[in-house]
């Protein structure tokens, strides 16, 4: 279980941070309450995680030999992506592309609600945001296949942690942090973690 927790906690605190759902909580917590933006993003990062562990679980009813190397194919062949797609980027301090992607999706949402301001709507509109964005992201795909071959319980509990550290710095400390560490840099260091999970459980066995 200590083995699952660590894996889901740190393939989420490093993959997250600078994500797009990172800048989406960000730019949120510029127009509205901070802890308002936290209790959506991390309710629907939270369900996200729960869903991909359920998605995982259910995988896990398959033969094992399929589901092992399925995990390792997707672990590096995520980590090779990664490290090439940061070969490729600038060193400019944040993807433009994600950051323009977040804030079209947080100014359309803005249009829609913007008569219609209280708590509930707020934290509705956080928690639609960023469910959706991650939706079908890297780290829900990782998270299924780390629940597959991993204890549910463990990956469960160490993905939300990771989620709501990210959070929080995102509400907080996200737009300092944005132009503090490149998405290069971030690219690159999630390219890293996957090979090394990918070699892990390649190590590991079936």
């Amino acid at each position: 279980m200590l083995t699952a927790f660590f894996s889901g906690f740190l393939l989420i605190t490093v993959s997250e941070i600078g994500d797009k759902t990172f800048f989406i909580a960000m730019i949120l917590a510029m127009q509205h309450s901070r802890r308002l933006v936290f209790v959506g993003a991390i309710s629907a990062l939270a369900a996200m995680t729960m869903l991909s562990v359920g998605v995982g679980q259910a995988a896990s009813l398959l033969p094992k030999i399929y589901i092992h190397y399925a995990e390792i194919a997707l672990f590096i062949v995520f980590g090779l992506k990664l490290l090439y797609d940061a070969s490729q980027m600038p060193s400019e301090t944040c993807d433009v592309v994600v950051v323009g992607e977040a804030k079209e999706a947080v100014e359309k949402a803005e249009k829609q609600t913007k008569d219609q301001k209280n708590i509930w709507t707020i934290l509705l509109e956080a928690f639609v945001l960023i469910f959706v964005a991650e939706w079908g992201d890297r780290t829900q795909i990782a998270t299924i296949a780390l629940a597959a071959e991993n204890n549910p319980i463990g990956v469960s509990i160490g993905a939300i942690l990771g989620h709501a550290i990210c959070a929080v710095i995102a509400v907080t400390f996200g737009r300092i942090l944005a132009g503090q560490i490149t998405e290069r840099q971030l690219t690159a260091a999630g390219g890293c973690l996957f090979l090394i999970f990918g070699i892990f459980a390649a190590i590991q066995g079936v």
